[in-house]
C-alpha cells in the first residue's frame, strides 16, 4: 500500500472528510477513533452563554488567562489524537503552545468543559479518560440529559481521582488552579440547557 493511500484512510484524513461533507458538526479523535457530534442546538449554546459570564467577570479573559470557545486540545493517547472542548480556560500564551492542526499542548489549558448533546457517555467516559490522561486539572460536564453538573479533578493516569455530582440548587465551586475563584450555579445552567415546552 502505498504512502498516499495510508493518509488516504489516517483519522485525520477522514475527519476532514466528515467536516468537509457535514458543515457545523464536529469531528474529534481519541485513540484513532472517531467521535462525531451534531451542531448544537440552541440550548447547548445557551448553557456556554451562561457559563461564560461568571469565568469573564472572575477575570479568567484577562491577564494570564483567556476564556475561549471550541479550541483543540492535543492529546497524548495517539499521534491523531485530540479533542475541542465546547469551553475552556487557557494559560495567555495559548499561541505559543500549538503543536498541529490547531491542536495546543494540553499543559496550557486549565479548565475544560463539556454540555452533552446527544451521547453523554463520550463526555464522561471516553473524553473523561483522554483529558485525564492529559493532565488537564480540572474537567466540567454539564449533563443536560440528567440535569446535573459534574467537576472532575486531579487527574491521575487514564482517570479523575474526584469526580463531584452536582443537582440544581446547589452552587459548585470550582478549585482555584483555574486562575480566579468561581462558582456555578446548577439550577440556572441545567435550566439552560433545557428545551422549552413551546
Amino acid at each position: 500500500m502505498s504512502a498516499a493511500s495510508v493518509e488516504q484512510f489516517s483519522p485525520t484524513a477522514i475527519a476532514g472528510e466528515v467536516m468537509e461533507r457535514h458543515p457545523g458538526y464536529r469531528v474529534e479523535i481519541v485513540g484513532g477513533h472517531l467521535l462525531v457530534t451534531f451542531p448544537p442546538d440552541a440550548p447547548h449554546a445557551r448553557v456556554l452563554t451562561k457559563l461564560m459570564r461568571p469565568f469573564i467577570d472572575a477575570g479568567l479573559d484577562d491577564g494570564d488567562t483567556e476564556v475561549l470557545p471550541s479550541v483543540s486540545v492535543k492529546l497524548p493517547t495517539g499521534a491523531e489524537d485530540y479533542l475541542t472542548p465546547d469551553l475552556a480556560i487557557v494559560d495567555a500564551d495559548i499561541d505559543d503552545h500549538h503543536i498541529e492542526r490547531n491542536a495546543y499542548d494540553p499543559l496550557c489549558f486549565r479548565l475544560v468543559l463539556e454540555v452533552t448533546s446527544g451521547n453523554g457517555k463520550n463526555d464522561l467516559k471516553t473524553k473523561a479518560a483522554a483529558y485525564a490522561e492529559a493532565k488537564v486539572p480540572v474537567y466540567v460536564v454539564v449533563d443536560r440529559k440528567h440535569q446535573r453538573l459534574h467537576v472532575l479533578t486531579e487527574p491521575d493516569g487514564g482517570a479523575y481521582a474526584n469526580h463531584r455530582m452536582h443537582a440544581p440548587g446547589e452552587t459548585v465551586a470550582l478549585p482555584d488552579v483555574i486562575g480566579a475563584e468561581v462558582a456555578l450555579d446548577v439550577e440556572g445552567i441545567v435550566k439552560a440547557g433545557q428545551r422549552s415546552a413551546g
